[in-house]
């Protein structure tokens, strides 16, 4: 384990070589190797989908950007499973736990008795050790954590919500249905449970100055999260935002490959260094991604991209952050 002082008195330390406090790290020494995602999509929908708060969704979002094809044609929860499962573990002999992982709509969205239904079922299979569930913060309930609290005695359990903004009028106007305070009460009622609690932001929705952006990492650390996921906007088709885009670019700041990865360096720097990063960039498949061109680079070399320049600038994951 390495730690280091910096000047501000704050320590840096992460388990493996990076520079930031990597969760892949973190999950791999708690559970003696590499813990691996199995994507399921099940029968839910999202509050500004289905009319209850709005229709058509957040402007930013078409499932497919994200979505694998298996999910899309296997219907129930234990043949997706078995489909992921069998590219998994060719590609990743040396994984040591796998986890079901539902990410598309707001996965806590339906009764409890559905979710149990639906959760049991991911977890009855002999290969799935845990859950990852992304939602929205104002649609859990204290019943649905009172049974992940539960289930978090026997499994892996984290519950990933969807922040985007601390910024409500840019809430307000991706469409997303509910404003910050509705994450800072999700992620305190969550809290203390026994299950990770993360949250998810975009850099660089339209209306917010970079500037903006980087001031948002002051109220991000006010919370007690125990991981967060970053990902650039994406502009990709059959979204609310597409048809923007096409209609008034001159509101879009878009990030370049080199100016993202400046900045989402420029947030790390910031952010609270016992916090664990799942995730610094993203990708949508090439046939539906619409802007920006950062040619046809995966996330993985954009973050070997990202981690070269922390090792270039000699910075890390809280060094200017201030309590």
């Amino acid at each position: 384990m390495d730690t280091t002082n910096n000047t501000e008195g704050v320590i840096r330390e992460w388990g493996d070589t990076k520079r930031f406090n990597s969760q892949s790290a973190r999950l791999k020494e708690k559970f003696g190797g590499r813990v691996q995602k199995v994507s399921i999509s099940a029968d839910f929908t999202c509050p500004n989908r289905d009319g209850s708060l709005g229709k058509g969704g957040c402007t930013f979002c078409n499932n497919d950007s994200f979505t694998p094809s298996y999910t899309r044609i296997s219907t129930s929860i234990t043949e997706q499973l078995n489909a992921g499962l069998k590219f998994q573990k060719k590609r990743y002999k040396r994984t040591a736990m796998f986890v079901g992982y539902f990410q598309s709509y707001t996965n806590t969205y339906g009764s409890l008795d559905k979710i149990k239904n639906i959760y049991d079922e991911a977890l009855s299979h002999p290969d799935i050790k845990g859950l990852v569930i992304g939602t929205r913060p104002d649609v859990t309930t204290d019943e649905q954590l009172d049974y992940l609290e539960e289930l978090a005695k026997e499994y892996y359990i984290d519950l990933e919500f969807g922040i985007e903004s601390t910024n409500d009028s840019i809430l307000e106007s991706i469409n997303r249905g509910h404003d910050y305070a509705s994450s800072v009460d999700a992620i305190n009622r969550a809290t203390g449970r026994g299950f990770d609690v993360g949250g998810h932001m975009i850099l660089g929705l339209p209306g917010e100055s970079r500037q903006e952006i980087l001031n948002q990492v002051h109220e991000i650390n006010k919370l007690p999260l125990d991981t967060i996921k970053f990902h650039q906007l994406l502009i990709v088709k059959n979204t609310a935002m597409a048809k923007q885009y096409g209609e008034t670019p001159e509101i879009f700041d878009l990030f370049s490959k080199d100016e993202y990865i400046d900045f989402v360096i420029d947030f790390l720097e910031r952010l609270r260094p016992d916090m664990t990063v799942q995730r610094l960039t993203s990708e949508a498949p090439p046939a539906i991604k619409i802007a920006p061109d950062w040619g046809l680079l995966r996330i993985g070399p954009i973050q070997q991209l990202i981690e070269d320049r922390m090792e270039e600038r000699d910075t890390w994951q809280g060094r200017l952050f201030k309590t």
